[in-house]
């Protein structure tokens, strides 16, 4: 995120949310959300579905799945028509304007109406709105990313905030939430195929040869593989084995069925978990693993602030798992001691410019938001203030990108995935609480899709797609739109993951989880 949470509240005048169910995938944040409108931010929500936060509302722009690109390109459109785009901004600050008004200009309120299925009137209203408030927040997550145009949905996003002038200021910026807890942290430390910690890219010479002394090893200068390449490799048996720790891609990852035949493939399998998961069935080694709350070191939020986390019982396995890593490692040849996560910290800081000022004596006391280049920095509230990081903001316009897969005569209704606040951003098997209060998928589908079909609330049907096919009971509902039908991944008696595409965004690798064509059979 570039702006902390708590401006939100305290300085944001409006909302703007594309593709985020905060309310129940981010409930923290979705409540400031509601606190800030009841003291009286506008709030405009661009979504599919009639999520909670729509009744809190000035505007619910309910656009098809699929067309976050026209929609985001139909608002450019009529600020730019309209004078509304912030002039000095634009000049001073950004490139490539020229070509985003170009592209945008094809996109009419008219043709984005058609595309998206949004009134034209509200795409005036939105566009204005968000152009002329002084301080308005862009939210997003998962709901734009996790399609065949992920990347260029964000850059869609940028652009538009880059158009207004709405960064580098309290009360503005580009908020992406994080899917789960501490992935901004994992990110942050380097577990990507292409980056050192800090974002340092491997395929620089200096980044390399700077952690090549640190660590006295010799270091690939080639990118590795993202995580729907790892299995694609394992499935040809290029890749031949697998760690994996605390991570259950049997049931969270998209064509499930395909992940399960890869695992089957490898040669070999570790898996350290708290429980016999779906993925860890598949193991040859188990190793035991220490949950949070058996663990210290720091954590790093959305906003990228890290923050201290002090275990609070000892390992159950007898270590944590930074332990079992290093004892691994040693093993294999490279001799990796440490006394506490603190030491882990310290060398990571020394070498990571952005994290250098951030240590665990000033985590004692603070939270700190990175960049923090010094030890006398306080950290960086918001980004982009005065200076985007490559100099000039690029503006990357995008033309419309169609779903990788839509419904057909075959498989006429389109599926969508999400998450329910019950199971709060997990998959929760484990839980007898968690189970009793919502212990079965509930599949909604729209009225008018019940009656052709014949069903009701608490009817099963089953759900097929060109990858596999599950059963689920449904609910009858006007969240959803005629010919879609939406379902949670949490549950291992309906893994709705052997439905979803094997299709992925071309750059981040990421499954397109919201959008994919199935058919619905009562049982």
């Amino acid at each position: 995120m570039t702006n902390p949470i708590n401006e939100i509240t305290e300085h944001a005048q409006m909302m703007l949310l594309i593709g985020t169910n905060a309310t129940e995938a981010h409930p923290v944040i979705g409540y400031k959300m509601r606190q800030a409108a009841r003291r009286g931010a506008k709030l405009v929500v661009c979504d599919p579905r009639h999520i909670d936060l729509v009744d809190e509302a000035d505007y619910w722009l309910r656009l098809k799945p699929g067309t976050d690109i026209p929609l985001l390109n139909g608002l450019m459109h009529i600020i730019i028509k309209e004078g509304l785009e912030d002039k000095a901004f634009i000049e001073e600050r950004t490139e490539n304007y020229e070509e985003l008004k170009e592209v945008v200009a094809s996109y009419t309120p008219e043709y984005v109406a058609e595309l998206t299925g949004v009134p034209v009137e509200d795409l005036y209203a939105v566009a204005r709105l968000y152009a002329t408030t002084d301080r308005a927040m862009i939210f997003y997550t998962l709901g734009i990313t996790e399609h065949i145009c992920g990347t260029r949905n964000v850059m869609s996003i940028a652009n538009l905030a880059m158009l207004t002038g709405h960064l580098g200021r309290p009360g503005t910026g580009v908020c992406p939430m994080r899917g789960q807890n501490n992935v901004q942290g994992a990110c942050d430390m380097g577990a990507l195929p292409n980056v050192y910690p800090g974002y340092q890219p491997v395929n620089v010479d200096a980044n390399r040869e700077k952690f090549e002394k640190a660590w006295g090893v010799s270091l690939p200068a080639k990118i590795g593989l993202k995580i729907p390449e790892m299995f694609e490799a394992a499935h040809k048996g290029t890749v031949k084995a697998m760690y994996i720790l605390g991570e259950n891609p049997v049931l969270t990852d998209p064509n499930a069925n395909h992940i399960k035949e890869a695992l089957d493939n490898l040669e070999f399998l570790v898996v350290q978990e708290l429980f016999l998961t779906e993925t860890a069935q598949f193991a040859d080694v188990i190793l035991p693993a220490a949950s949070f709350a058996e663990c210290d070191g720091t954590f790093t939020n959305t906003e990228r602030r890290v923050q201290r986390v002090r275990k609070a019982i000892e390992p159950i396995p007898g270590q944590a798992n930074w332990q079992t890593i290093c004892q691994m490692v040693t093993r294999i040849g490279y001799p990796m001691a440490y006394d506490h996560p603190h030491d882990i910290w310290k060398e990571m800081a020394s070498l990571t410019p952005s994290m250098a000022g951030i240590n665990y004596d000033r985590l004692e006391k603070e939270s700190l938001q990175w960049p923090c280049p010094t030890l006398d920095h306080p950290g960086t509230p918001y980004l982009h203030a005065g200076k985007f990081t490559r100099g000039l903001g690029l503006f990357q316009p995008s033309e419309h990108i169609p779903p990788g897969e839509v419904p057909d005569q075959e498989y006429p209704y389109l599926l969508s995935t999400g998450r329910i606040l019950f199971h709060y951003n997990v998959t929760t098997p484990y839980s007898g609480g968690i189970s009793s209060v919502w212990d079965k998928e509930m599949a909604e589908v729209n009225p008018v899709d019940a009656e052709k079909l014949g069903i009701q609330t608490g009817s099963l049907v089953k759900v097929t797609s060109r990858r596999g096919q599950v059963t689920t009971a449904v609910r009858v509902t006007d969240r959803v739109l005629p010919g879609v039908i939406w379902m949670s991944f949490h549950y291992a008696s309906t893994p709705t993951n052997e439905l979803t595409s094997a299709v992925l965004d071309p750059v981040t690798g990421t499954g397109e989880y919201k959008v994919c064509a199935v058919k619905i059979e009562p049982i």
